[in-house]
């Protein structure tokens, strides 16, 4: 992959980077706060070479996989900080709803690497003095341990700079606020009993506690604006750090700090009452449904539960012994999908995405197997589903805040219960095993005869495709649409229909690729290799498919004239949007157009253009 390129069209198909108001990663995605969301183009950004995949939810979210951090590096220093907030007051409002979670997660996701690295390095410790290899009492042992509790211990100062970033105020002023609810000093005031401004101050051990911090940052925020504002330029330097420090801690002390440690006391709590009443149910429950939500970007909702979890009692019940059921199912079902196929494209993506997946990334496989498959989804939900309400029954707890695989096992060492690693390596067995038992009942080729299609694959590819126009109405060149992207041939070569009726057809044989979520576009391969791109109407993505019907679905094999999508003209247009049906073969450079008509009105079953295999 050329990963400068992959950032370079990413960032041009997300809207420019004056368009991005925050970036960051994951383990397989680039995940964008933008400034207006409606600039990104979704549909270029599926195109592009290196790209699994495009979720919105709260953030555009740009499936990466395994070279996601390659690809950031490039995709950063093109836009560097994300210089584009002042765009956002002339961008559409958002929900309240996703601001919070874009939030939350701006929030939270940068504090997974120190968590993660502290909690495993505790817990191979934890597994050496069950082994016997390392005792508890020694020195190393504890130097060690202290290492890897620091993140822990320190992570009301991390959530202070992360949020700090997030709300684009003095980061390094944020964490000397919230780190002065943990100096020794005010631990002692605090344990003694002391008041301020005489004002009793409740004995809150600030240390591991998120919330706290991030109300106070919260509040430091909107102080430092305001004295930014009111400030003589000529004192800035020292007064605005001053009266923030000053206010937002004292009122910290007093106010938001107890009101921020109930909040995270009573999310822990209904965490356990959920867990001690219906315990195996929610966990398999879980795990089932853990596809969906990683898909979807939703899972990250479950981290501030998680890290709150972590800080609070030492452990987490529910979401991470859940995922270690979800992970292996995922693993197992594609590494009989590499068994079984005779796709030799998808035999290695499976491989691949089996080995990410077994190491507790899961994404590459959900992406590359898991969704396009119904047999597979269908197993990994069976085997998530029984592995993941058999380590509820078992009560295993974890201890680590990181993606559960083989790797990361140690994460549910416990010294106190050795039986509790012990259970969670069953869980990995038993995941490993019903997923790739059911993919190996479940799974059949789509092509029944793989060695007879490919033949006859192999002799129609070398053919002229004749096809007919897919919409009746008037066609018109290409530079005539009113997108750059299309005009500009950049997506490919072809041609587009003012439309007359709302019905897309086939303009020759061959098989769905693809039908977008919103239905507003599908990808079509002719029998002869050319790959089709069918859009319907500029920027009809936004009316997130209300006007449009699918008849067809990924798979399906259509001859010319059947109806793939139906769709409402007056309503493309009344919503403001332009209903032009865009045509392109997209493998351009393998194929060659020869547009026939031009400026008239044509009929779907009126030839228009032939393919032709450039050299064949």
């Amino acid at each position: 992959m050329d990963y400068q390129k992959t950032a370079s069209e990413i960032v041009k198909n997300i809207g420019g980077k004056e368009n991005v108001a925050h970036l960051e990663h994951c383990s397989t995605r680039l995940r964008f706060t933008l400034n207006d969301d409606s600039q990104a183009n979704i549909d270029q950004l599926e195109l592009i070479d290196g790209v699994m995949g495009v979720r919105k939810n709260v953030q555009t979210q740009v499936i990466i996989g395994n070279d996601v951090v390659e690809v950031y590096d490039e995709v950063k220093a093109i836009v560097g900080n994300g210089n584009g907030a002042a765009e956002k007051q002339n961008a559409p409002k958002q929900k309240w709803s996703a601001v919070f979670l874009d939030f939350i997660i701006g929030v939270f996701q940068p504090t997974i690497p120190a968590v993660a690295g502290g909690g495993i390095l505790r817990s191979l410790l934890l597994l050496f003095d069950m082994l016997g290899w390392m005792e508890s009492t020694s020195e190393t042992y504890q130097v060690l341990d202290l290492i890897g509790s620091a993140p822990l211990y320190f992570l009301p100062i991390i959530v202070a700079i992360t949020t700090a970033n997030k709300l684009k105020v003095n980061a390094v002023v944020a964490a000397s606020a919230v780190g002065a609810l943990l100096l020794p000093g005010m631990v002692t005031l605090l344990g003694d009993g002391v008041s301020l401004l005489s004002i009793p101050l409740q004995n809150i051990t600030y240390s591991s506690q998120v919330f706290p911090a991030i109300l106070l940052v919260l509040f430091y925020a909107v102080l430092e604006k305001f004295f930014t504002k009111i400030s003589p330029k000529a004192i800035r330097i020292f007064f605005v750090p001053l009266m923030s420090l000053a206010i937002s801690v004292t009122v910290t002390l007093l106010v938001l700090g107890p009101i921020g440690y109930v909040v995270g006391e009573q999310l822990s709590a209904v965490i356990l009452f959920i867990f001690e009443n219906v315990g195996w149910v929610a966990t398999g429950l879980l795990a089932a449904v853990l596809p969906f939500m990683v898909v979807t970007g939703m899972h990250k909702a479950m981290i501030p539960y998680a890290v709150s979890s972590m800080s609070g009692i030492g452990r987490e019940l529910l979401y991470l012994p859940a995922s270690l059921a979800h992970n292996i199912s995922e693993s197992g079902a594609c590494f009989a999908v590499a068994i079984k196929t005779k796709d030799e494209k998808l035999r290695a993506t499976a491989i691949s995405a089996g080995i990410s997946a077994f190491f507790g990334i899961t994404e590459p496989a959900l992406y590359g197997v898991t969704i396009l498959h119904k047999p597979v989804l269908y197993s990994v939900i069976i085997s998530s589903l029984i592995s993941g309400s058999f380590i509820g029954i078992m009560a295993v707890e974890a201890f680590a805040l990181v993606g559960p695989g083989f790797a990361s096992i140690t994460m549910f060492a416990n010294p106190d219960n050795p039986m509790n690693i012990v259970w969670a390596g069953v869980t990995f067995v038993l995941s490993l095993f019903i997923s790739f038992v059911a993919v190996l009942v479940l799974w059949k080729d789509e092509k029944k005869h793989v060695e007879e299609a490919q033949e006859e694959f192999n002799t129609e590819r070398q053919t002229t495709a004749d096809m007919n126009s897919p919409v009746e109405g008037t066609i018109i060149p290409l530079s005539d649409v009113n997108d750059e992207v299309f005009s500009k041939g950049l997506v490919g070569s072809g041609f587009a229909v003012q439309p007359a009726t709302g019905e897309l057809r086939a303009p020759a044989k061959g098989s769905i690729s693809m039908v977008f979520d919103t239905k507003h576009a599908v990808g079509m391969k002719l029998n002869n290799g050319a790959e089709l791109l069918f859009h319907i109407g500029i920027d009809t993505v936004q009316l997130e498919g209300k006007p449009f019907t699918a008849h067809v679905k990924a798979g399906d094999t259509v001859n010319a004239g059947d109806l793939l999508v139906s769709f409402d003209i007056d309503a493309i247009k009344k919503a403001g949007y332009d209903s032009d049906v865009i045509v392109v073969v997209t493998n351009q450079d393998d194929y060659a157009v020869d547009q026939k008509v031009s400026n008239e009105t044509v009929l779907i079953n009126q030839s228009v253009m032939t393919v032709s295999p450039i050299g064949g």
